[in-house]
């Protein structure tokens, strides 16, 4: 396992010490509003420059979210009775379909200045679903890609969803990892708009690792990938700086 980066510069990483920074945040349990709204407010002040490339971990309350392209019918529940099953129901600027997220996720939103790195958004999608591979291979799960769709797979069920949006080549949104999470909650959305199966760490394993330890895999995987220099700081270090 990679070294433990948040609160240090990740040495396992292989990135030269003059690489773009890259500062990682696990804000914990966190609303989907409000993991927006530190989104949005990195994103202002990563375009301004008074912010560095930014890699936050979230693990959300049981969430349904609908992309730009969201059929409602990908919904396969009322909302009373989402609401009865304490479930929240969000519209979202990502691109992509109808998604969940919830507890025994690894939620990461990255925001990176594409400009800094490639100015291609497939290229983009592609290497945060490296990033995702590299992750499982860590803990000795084998994925691959399916031609034509977005996200990340073990045999024919996915285990890692992708959404993105990007604002003046900042990225913010990201993916959702299932580590533990509860599968059974999949069954009130079609994911991503496919009738495929969906799986987690935990289900392939037998055993789901550590939230931190994925943290920890991830944050050292993403610095490889995209040649940042990671850098951890704790969750609520973040502010709203006045610029």
């Amino acid at each position: 396992m990679p070294e433990a980066v948040l609160g240090t510069v990740a040495p396992s990483s292989g990135v030269m010490p003059s690489a773009p920074t890259c500062e990682v945040r696990d804000l914990g349990r966190c609303g989907y509003r409000e993991a927006w709204d530190i989104q949005l407010d990195l994103v202002r002040r990563r375009k301004l420059g008074t912010a560095c490339d930014q890699l936050l971990f979230v693990e959300h309350p049981p969430t349904i979210t609908m992309g730009r392209n969201a059929d409602a019918a990908n919904i396969l529940a009322a909302p009373g009775r989402l609401r009865q099953l304490g479930f929240s129901v969000e519209e979202t600027d990502r691109g992509g379909d109808v998604t969940y997220h919830g507890p025994g996720q690894v939620v990461a939103y990255p925001i990176l200045d594409l400009k800094q790195w490639r100015r291609d958004v497939g290229a983009y999608l592609r290497a945060l679903e490296e990033v995702i591979m590299a992750v499982l291979l860590d803990f000795g799960i084998q994925s691959r890609r399916v031609e034509g769709l977005t996200g990340v797979w073990v045999a024919d069920a996915k285990i890692a969803a992708l959404g993105v949006h990007l604002s003046r080549w900042i990225t913010s949104h990201g993916l959702a990892l299932n580590v533990s999470t509860d599968l059974d909650h999949f069954k009130w959305i079609v994911p991503c708009g496919l009738t495929k199966p969906v799986t987690s760490m935990e289900q392939v394993l037998g055993k789901a690792p550590s939230r931190q330890a994925v943290i920890e895999s991830m944050s050292a995987r993403f610095g490889e990938v995209f040649g940042r220099t990671i850098v951890g700081i704790p969750g609520g270090d973040w502010s709203r700086e006045k610029d």
